[in-house]
């Protein structure tokens, strides 16, 4: 569960690097889209570099859903009563795991139909054309909705996963138990604040 959580990670900070191309302008962020169906190219064919990476995602995606739902299990086997106390220490990221893990799946799911295949996505999708499409998006009200919800999650997810991550893998102590935490907190603040400007931005008229 921890390496298919980074693995996301890494990817959540190339994602987000990647969306922020859109305050440079239409020709640069359809450029960049472009980019991502040629990377690789002459070696690789068009989009295949692109496929492997959502390959990639995909398995990590499953990964850490499967891993999940096993420690849960796991989790309920050892004890089948619920502490009568709740931990005082355990913070709002760390309770909501579950559900914040439910509710970016599902995000996904819409993700990828509304800026991918174009199922759900609000007026004409055009294919090439991923700047017009963030627009089209964030044009709507429950676009905005669902994304900057989706992001808080986010936000929530890694700054929970990363400091746990680190223990699993044995990177965590004591002695390095704040700069873990302060490095978490600033990864999700990063991220969070990172996502949500692109469909503020539209919301503002800073992108349109």
């Amino acid at each position: 569960m921890a390496v298919s959580g980074l693995l996301m990670l890494g990817y959540l900070v190339a994602h987000v690097a990647g969306n922020l191309k859109v305050f440079f302008g239409p020709e640069e962020f359809n450029a960049y889209g472009h980019w991502l169906r040629v990377m690789g190219a002459p070696v690789l064919h068009h989009e295949w570099a692109l496929w492997l990476v959502r390959i990639a995602l995909l398995a990590a995606v499953v990964a850490h859903a499967v891993s999940a739902y096993q420690l849960s299990r796991r989790d309920v086997k050892a004890r089948p009563t619920a502490y009568v106390h709740r931990r005082k220490r355990s913070s709002y990221a760390t309770r909501t795991m579950r559900w914040g893990g439910i509710i970016l799946a599902l995000f996904i799911v819409w993700h990828v139909l509304d800026l991918t295949t174009g199922t759900v996505h609000p007026g004409g999708f055009e294919e090439g054309k991923p700047y017009q499409n963030v627009v089209d998006t964030f044009s709507t009200w429950y676009g905005n909705v669902i994304y900057i919800l989706a992001m808080l999650a986010v936000g929530l997810h890694v700054r929970h996963g990363f400091w746990s991550a680190a223990q699993t893998l044995g990177i965590g102590s004591a002695r390095r138990e704040r700069l873990l935490r302060g490095l978490a907190n600033a990864l999700a603040l990063v991220l969070t604040a990172g996502f949500i400007s692109v469909p503020v931005a539209v919301m503002t008229g800073v992108v349109s």
